[in-house]
């Protein structure tokens, strides 16, 4: 029998979307590399100015710092904006180099406009007392090991092309560095480790975003069968031909979703952590929010005495606290309310609220109160969920409201985050993206299933990723680009009776399963290591 190819027979095979000349190519690199080069020229600017009231600031340890802390978000881009950019690219929606950029610039916007809750999500998990003493040697230990941790196992994988979660090294790589804290602890000390309440909540997301993925998708596509009948939407590209313009819209509209998405989600955990290590390396100038309204310390103040007020409702009598910052250090390390906590916050919150009470805005306050200002009331903060979101102390109405109130105003001075971060961890993940975006892309679009990924396919994947991340990103929750996009692949390749390629899917799942032991037991034995260095 003669094997005749489909060449031979007049049927256009579908170019490799890798291969061949790019009309983008010409430009794209120039315009990139425009663009990062303005980007790092107002990065230095803005740095500058934000350190012009700090006082001795280590310019190596900062540097350093801050190039590991945006070496793992290069790094993620590695992983997860690559993912998004797969099925435009593999369906001849977008040339590969302009899909890149286009993914890019919607990274950058996400972040810019990400609200900053899945940031200090992921740093609510750190043991509390290294948050407040973040510039101590366990402290540098702690962001050095955990990001260190996450940046060797994200090369690992990436190397080997398996689609792993930068999500799930992270999570890893902070509870690693929390039960190491506690290993290392004196006997009998009251040292914190994992806020395992926390942990088990983002362990949950992280667990059942890629099931979602997977099941949605699949069921998306079905319905889409049902529904649109339009057969080219479900067979694999001809030639090198773009889809009809109504399916090209749809992909490009769905890719620029998930990019947008992945840059408000993903994108803040970067954020979070370079918060950590400014606030550590140089708390005077960004231990305290210096950019909010004018009126921003008063509306502290007056939101602080009303709470002050509220809360001598619930003292008990009789009760006596004699050091109100210990019995709230011990609640929050605890996680317990007891007769003590309530005056004892009470207190110091007052103490606190007389602290900052003579001067009229955060640029006013002495360098030398900066750090200590920062840390009480980041501590009260973490003393405020113990009410407002644990329901410890139980209130209702206009007290409750109080405690909000105060709480948010909290939270506007110590969790912010100044705009030249947000732009260098934009930066960071396109400038990841450019280097490493080939070997997951080919994994993604040719090593899930067994036939090429089809319009409708990479539809389906799309709007359901594009709808998990911005859902999660809304509840303050981390998920992973990688898991919610990979998987929904998988699920339309089930759907559509396409088959898996189970050698791969193998090999995702293994990722999968040994990504958060293995960036725990890495984090645990570097925290170790770094604590004995520093």
């Amino acid at each position: 029998m003669v094997d005749v190819t489909s060449s031979q027979m007049g049927i256009p095979r579908p170019e490799h979307p890798l291969e061949g000349p790019s009309k983008a190519g010409k430009w794209f690199m120039p315009v990139f590399l425009a663009i990062v080069l303005g980007g790092l020229i107002y990065i230095g600017y803005a740095l500058s100015q934000e350190l012009t009231s700090a006082i001795a600031v280590p310019w190596i340890l900062l540097g350093l710092a801050l190039l590991i802390a945006l070496g793992f978000e290069f790094v993620n881009g590695f992983h997860d904006t690559a993912n998004a950019v797969a099925t435009v690219i593999y369906t001849h929606s977008m040339p590969a180099e302009f899909a890149v950029m286009w993914s890019g610039f919607f990274n950058f916007l996400g972040v810019l406009t990400a609200s900053g809750a899945v940031a200090f999500g992921i740093i609510s998990l750190l043991p509390v007392e290294l948050i407040l003493q973040v510039g101590s040697s366990a402290g540098l230990a702690m962001v050095f090991s955990l990001l260190t941790a996450a940046i060797i196992w994200n090369l690992g994988t990436w190397y080997l092309g398996l689609p792993s979660s930068s999500s799930h090294t992270l999570i890893g790589s902070i509870v690693g560095v929390g039960l190491a804290n506690q290993f290392l602890a004196p006997a009998g000390s009251a040292t914190s480790g994992v806020d395992w309440s926390k942990a088990i909540e983002v362990g949950m997301a992280l667990l059942v975003s890629p099931l979602v993925g997977f099941g949605m998708a699949a069921l998306l596509l079905l319905a889409m069968k049902l529904f649109i009948k339009n057969k080219a939407l479900y067979e694999a590209p001809s030639g090198n031909a773009p889809p009809p313009l109504w399916i090209r819209a749809l992909l490009i509209f769905t890719c620029t979703g998930v990019s947008f998405a992945h840059g408000s989600n993903d994108g803040q955990k970067g954020m979070g952590l370079i918060m950590l290590i400014l606030i550590g390396v140089v708390p005077t100038a960004f231990a305290l929010n210096r950019t909010p309204d004018v009126n921003y310390l008063e509306a502290y103040k007056s939101a602080a005495a009303q709470v002050d007020t509220v809360l001598g409702k619930y003292v008990k009598p009789g009760v006596v606290v004699t050091d109100a910052k210990a019995v709230v250090s011990e609640a929050v390390r605890t996680k317990t309310w007891t007769d003590q906590t309530t005056p004892a916050l009470q207190a110091f919150i007052h103490q606190t609220n007389e602290l900052v009470s003579p001067y009229p805005s955060v640029e006013k306050l002495p360098i030398e109160l900066v750090s200590n200002a920062r840390n009480d009331i980041y501590l009260i903060g973490e003393a405020l969920k113990l009410i407002d979101k644990k329901k410890l102390l139980p209130m209702e109405g206009e007290d409750l409201k109080a405690v909000t109130n105060y709480h948010k105003a909290v939270d506007n001075a110590t969790k912010f985050i100044p705009l030249w971060v947000k732009i260098a961890i934009a930066l960071a993940l396109g400038l990841g993206t450019m280097v490493g975006w080939k070997r997951i892309v080919v994994t993604v679009g040719e090593k899930i299933g067994k036939t090429h990924l089809t319009y409708g396919q990479g539809a389906a994947a799309e709007l359901v990723a594009m709808g998990t991340i911005g859902a999660a990103d809304a509840f303050g929750l981390p998920v992973s680009t990688t898991h919610v996009l990979s998987s929904g692949v998988a699920g339309t390749m089930a759907a559509n009776g396409s088959g898996l390629q189970w050698s791969t899917v193998r090999n995702m799942l293994l990722a999968w399963v040994l990504t958060l032991p293995a960036s725990i037991a890495l984090a645990f034995g570097l925290f170790v290591v770094m604590r004995k260095l520093f």
